[in-house]
């Protein structure tokens, strides 16, 4: 079988497959919130109401019929993409909830990402090119470090110093209170503000997303300083490097025209994977920054247990994951000719 096929072949097996993938997500979610302690009627209605308004708000929940019941009704409505209406906030379905509080999950994971990959490949890269010296060591210890620091530990440590200590940036929000937001087009502050051609705006909506996006993205890149400073110290031994050298071509030549270009290969594969679940785990980072993002939004709805709610943010971020992981094999293949299927 040719390359082409094979890589055809696998993509639609993948494709097939995600279906399967996403229902045994949705299932495990619906099971998982209905084993746990506790009753969403009592968490909405309170524990001095009565019986018989407890009964009929649990009859138009769909919460008064068997569990088997439940489950059908749950997936019938997640054929037809109906993600269903939560239960918290009356009236709202739950693609209403996204479609509010998923833009500032994208904006926060966008900036975040981009910082993380310039400080995580430029500390790798001199940490490479560099090997065995104080340049390699320190690398390799803001790796290490970057890596096992909790982010919410790092957030509520760095809002205290820059927030409320020194005043230096806002805390939970992200436009000041009492200015209205740049004309929604994106629901993107910073892209909306260019569209409407506003810098004040945009310089507001930077500012507003500074600290949560460096927290965010100095801590991520240290998954990036380890893959490229691991896969850089490799491609700077290989044949083609040396034979670069010995046509004496400089050093800053060869590590960006030849051996970084290759050693971007797994990054790709990495930076996919890191945004899609950067988009649906930001959940501790946006809780203890107060960010108004589409997690900490899951984050309530998992506190009030409001069941349609996380069953369609979780299946929602679940169908994100999953078409990123096949994009980023599809661009792994294209850009790498030695993967085979």
């Amino acid at each position: 079988m040719s390359r082409s096929k094979a890589l055809y072949s696998y993509i639609l097996i993948r494709l097939l497959l995600a279906p399967l993938m996403l229902w045994t997500i949705s299932t495990v979610v619906f099971l998982l919130l209905r084993a746990t302690p506790g009753d969403p009627v009592d968490a909405i209605l309170g524990p001095k109401a009565s019986t018989a308004t407890k009964e009929a708000l649990r009859s138009q929940l769909g919460l008064d019929g068997s569990l088997l019941q439940q489950y059908f009704n749950y997936l019938g409505k997640l054929f037809t993409f109906d993600l269903g209406t939560s239960m918290t906030t009356r009236g709202e379905s739950v693609w209403q909830i996204i479609q509010n509080y998923f833009p500032a999950t994208v904006e926060l994971a966008v900036f975040s990402m981009a910082i993380s990959l310039i400080v995580g490949v430029t500390i790798g890269s001199i940490a490479a090119s560099h090997p065995n010296t104080k340049l390699d060591v320190g690398g390799r210890l803001f790796g290490i470090f970057t890596y096992a620091v909790p982010p919410f530990w790092a957030g509520m440590i760095l809002q205290l110093i820059f927030a409320v200590q020194l005043k230096w940036f806002p805390l939970g929000t992200r436009f000041p209170t009492g200015k209205n937001p740049p004309p929604n087009v994106t629901g993107l502050y910073t892209i909306d503000s260019i569209l409407n051609s506003n810098v004040d705006d945009f310089l507001i909506s930077i500012y507003h997303l500074a600290l949560p996006s460096l927290t965010l993205g100095i801590l991520l890149s240290g998954i990036f300083e380890r893959i490229v400073r691991i896969n850089l110290k490799q491609t700077l031994k290989a044949d083609y490097v040396e034979a670069a050298r010995a046509r004496g071509i400089s050093e800053l030549k060869i590590l960006f025209s030849h051996a970084l270009k290759n050693a971007m290969i797994p990054v790709i594969t990495v930076l996919g994977l890191t945004f899609a679940a950067l988009l649906g785990g930001a959940i501790l980072t946006e809780v203890t920054f107060s960010w108004p993002g589409l997690a900490n939004r899951l984050y309530q709805a998992i506190s009030s247990r409001d069941y349609p709610t996380v069953q369609g943010i979780v299946v929602f971020f679940a169908g994100i994951v999953v078409m990123a992981s096949i994009f980023i094999d599809i661009l792994n293949a294209y850009i790498d000719p030695r993967i085979r299927y």
